[in-house]
């Protein structure tokens, strides 16, 4: 039963103080590689793109300024929007048992997905990811989702794992700027001495409220920086622009007025 993989107590006061938890060892080696694997072959054409599936370059490299590895279809890549529901491997994903029922637990018994998106950050190449909360890019209230964001390689301070300000999402949104090639909140509104690097093995799960302030560095290592991120939001919640999507259901049931 989802019920036995629920997050323990002081996981969930975590999550509730400090707005994120770890959910250790949630997705095997032999897990990441096929989907890694299928994401390549989405980006050299070998399998038809299911529809949702988009790429976003990193800034340099369409720019010129950087030269990403020829060998590596996903080398150039900044983030691969997740083809969920139309491909079994990433479906598969959002829906692993204990991570429904780590969302369960801190939100609602009916769940959707918001989005499902892959953020590859390329040694040598991966950009910084400025310091931001997810849910004012969002049309979704309350702003009160959460995201699972899942190492698929180790996540170090040298090959830019993410940083977070413990406790920032009980200040509600912050104001957010556009910048060059990012939409981030200003430094007035944080101290960037309370960023702290949440290192994680491949393979971990980081449980993260939508108004936690998060970050990450370039990658400046051989290594690449894989990751996904997995955002859920109860079915309860409301859609605030005009022609709501489909969104898809994990689990529980539709609510009317919801999403």
């Amino acid at each position: 039963m989802i019920s036995d993989l629920a997050p323990s107590p002081p996981q969930v006061a975590q999550y509730r103080r400090d707005g994120y938890f770890l959910l250790e060892d949630l997705v095997s080696r032999a897990e990441r590689d096929a989907i890694l694997g299928r994401l390549a072959e989405y980006v050299r054409g070998d399998r038809p793109a299911p529809p949702g599936f988009g790429t976003q370059v990193e800034p340099r490299v369409a720019r010129g300024e950087l030269q990403a590895d020829p060998d590596d279809p996903l080398s150039s890549l900044r983030k691969i929007n997740g083809p969920v529901p139309g491909d079994d491997l990433l479906t598969a994903l959002v829906t692993k048992p204990r991570l429904v029922a780590a969302m369960q637990a801190i939100m609602s018994p009916n769940l959707k997905l918001f989005r499902a998106d892959f953020l590859m950050k390329p040694p040598f190449v991966g950009s910084a990811k400025g310091v931001h909360q997810d849910s004012p890019y969002w049309p979704i209230e309350p702003m009160d989702l959460a995201s699972c964001w899942i190492a698929f390689d180790d996540a170090t301070v040298t090959n830019g794992c993410l940083t977070v300000v413990p406790g920032s999402h009980l200040r509600g949104p912050l104001p957010h700027v556009s910048v060059t090639d990012d939409y981030v909140v200003p430094e007035e509104h944080y101290v960037p001495a309370e960023l702290i690097p949440v290192e994680m093995r491949a393979g971990t799960g980081l449980v993260f409220h939508s108004l936690l302030l998060h970050g990450s560095a370039p990658n400046e290592s051989p290594r690449p920086r894989r990751a996904v991120t997995i955002s859920i939001m109860p079915a309860e919640a409301r859609y605030t622009r005009d022609s709501k999507p489909e969104y898809y259901g994990i689990c529980g049931v539709d609510v009317p007025g919801g999403v």
